[in-house]
């Protein structure tokens, strides 16, 4: 037996406990809502102020909700440049050359930059061509300094005309009809002249040929209407002919005589 059950109880006894025992249980509460209490977050406890009923009638203000601002977008990245390449020009298409017309005329010359006139106009210098020439008859001079000019009469037509000067190269052909002189009347008779040497051509028995390096003497007297020829150490010759003057005698003259100075003074070649 304890010594409880040894001890009387009384009344007061039983009370005093159950006092006891009360204090204990509403001291173990307060200890647990002060717990419970500090344990909780402010913000609860304001929800609980706001939703706990209020002795005053006016309304609690409304907190208007404020949505949280969206959050700014991103820069978009810079897009590159685009580099701009023009396209080639396209190239021009060639011109078709208008057909050129015909060549017409040539004339050249062994000595360059000769003088061409044509009808007596200059029209340029060797080597020379042309295309717009008038078909017809024309009169073509060429001359150089120095050097005897040639003249040509030509013909120009649809076909290429040329002519080649040679201012170099000799050229003797010359030929005149006569009347040969004798101490009684005359004979009649052709006179030539090539570079070798003058002939006179006839049926008489005094035909001749002398070389020129034989030949003493070669004149012509204009108003005598005379052509004397003298063979060095030989005969002599007169000539004449049937025209009203000697301007036949004196061209053949002129242009022998011109030739055989070309063939003296000509370079060599």
């Amino acid at each position: 037996m304890s010594l409880l059950n040894n001890v009387e109880q009384t009344p007061s006894d039983g009370n005093a406990r159950r006092g006891i025992l009360v204090g204990l249980g509403v001291g173990a509460l307060v200890i647990a809502v002060y717990f419970v209490a500090s344990t909780m977050a402010p913000n609860d406890l304001e929800v609980e102020e706001i939703i706990a009923p209020s002795s005053d009638p006016t309304p609690a203000p409304v907190i208007p909700f404020e949505p949280e601002p969206a959050p700014e977008p991103e820069p978009e990245p810079p897009r590159p440049t685009p580099i701009f390449t023009p396209e080639p020009a396209p190239e021009p298409e060639p011109e078709t050359p208008a057909a050129s017309a015909p060549l017409r005329l040539r004339v050249t010359s062994d000595v360059a930059n000769a003088n061409v006139f044509i009808d007596r106009r200059f029209v340029g210098k060797t080597p020379f061509e042309s295309a717009d020439i008038a078909p017809g008859p024309h009169r073509i001079n060429v001359s150089v300094s120095g050097q005897e000019g040639h003249a040509e009469d030509v013909e120009i037509g649809e076909r290429l005309t040329e002519i080649a000067v040679q201012f170099l190269t000799v050229r003797l052909d010359q030929s005149i009809t006569t009347l040969h002189k004798h101490r009684f009347g005359n004979c009649s008779g052709r006179l030539v002249a090539d570079l070798n040497s003058i002939h006179y051509q006839t049926d008489h028995d005094d035909a001749f040929t002398i070389k020129w390096e034989n030949l003493e003497e070669f004149a012509i007297d204009y108003l005598e209407h005379n052509l004397r020829v003298t063979q060095r150490g030989g005969r002599t010759y007169n000539f004449t002919d049937h025209e009203e003057n000697a301007d036949a005698l004196f061209v053949f003259h002129r242009n022998v005589e011109a030739a055989r100075a070309r063939l003296v003074t000509r370079p060599a070649l």
